[in-house]
């Protein structure tokens, strides 16, 4: 029964804004602010949202911008930036907390986040079948990385930016004792310079996708999907088609998957 939009304003600021949706169409006097968060600087905002299996909002916010987080916001438990949020956007005014959300009880940390150690969470989605979780961070200048976390995860996941980019350590960084490793991370030779997150296939269209993971970079645009078991890559392979520049995926309600390019193009996944 309600919308939500996850924008920067022309401040700068990020923000989450729900909408009351009646007979299909959002009722702009209904509109009220969720959740802000300032940033620091103009680039690298991630501001992905997405509903999870359990019927919270999850909010994707990169480490405020600039180069090599500054601020250290990746590591940092006292700042939304650099994390994965999980809250109730209907529990409160103007939003709830869910109880079982990681650092509740910690007083030195906020109660939002859900993960941590993330540079810039541009696009994540949770598996339609499984439930498990999937986050494409975009990498700082070396390694562009997609995390995983199982559907039964307690939360509090550590993906180590900035000590860590993927699985290297950041200008002479400490790898964190709970960091979490992407299960895949490619380099930017010859690959793209950002990596854009998309889904696990669970259409009917092409039946041999099932299961595997379809992603694509902003500067490559082509698409490749990931098979893995138990969180688990198994294999890779390109699907020999290219969405342009890629910022998006978006899954449908049987489960087939468009590309969106920044020119406009919305291509939908078909069988060849």
């Amino acid at each position: 029964a309600h919308f939500y939009i996850s924008f920067t304003d022309l401040e700068g600021t990020s923000t989450v804004d729900e909408f009351a949706v009646r007979r299909g169409k959002l009722q702009p006097h209904t509109r009220r602010t969720v959740l802000t968060q300032t940033q620091p600087y103009a680039n690298h905002n991630g501001g992905d949202i997405k509903f999870g299996p359990d019927g919270y909002l999850y909010i994707a916010f990169g480490d405020g911008g600039s180069g090599g987080d500054p601020h250290g916001n990746g590591q940092k438990l006292d700042t939304l930036l650099g994390k994965l949020l999980r809250i109730d956007p209907r529990g409160g005014e103007p939003y709830a907390i869910p109880a079982d959300n990681p650092f509740v009880d910690d007083p030195n940390a906020k109660g939002e986040i859900w993960a941590y150690g993330l540079r810039n969470p541009w696009r994540f989605s949770f598996d339609a079948d499984k439930g498990d979780l999937l986050i494409a961070d975009v990498g700082q200048s070396a390694w562009e990385e997609i995390d995983w976390a199982p559907a039964d995860s307690e939360g509090g996941e550590n993906y180590g930016w900035s000590s860590m980019e993927g699985n290297h350590p950041f200008r002479g960084g400490t790898e964190p004792a709970n960091h979490v490793p992407p299960i895949h991370e490619y380099d930017r030779n010859g690959l793209g310079c950002s990596v854009t997150g998309g889904y696990v296939y669970r259409g009917d269209a092409i039946p041999e996708l099932k299961g595997q993971y379809l992603f694509a970079d902003y500067c490559d645009g082509t698409v490749r999907a990931l098979r893995m078991e138990n969180g688990k890559v198994t294999g890779e392979s390109d699907l020999g088609v290219n969405g342009g520049e890629t910022i998006s995926f978006v899954q449908d309600g049987d489960g087939e998957l468009y590309v969106l390019g920044i020119g406009g193009s919305i291509s939908r996944i078909d069988p060849a």
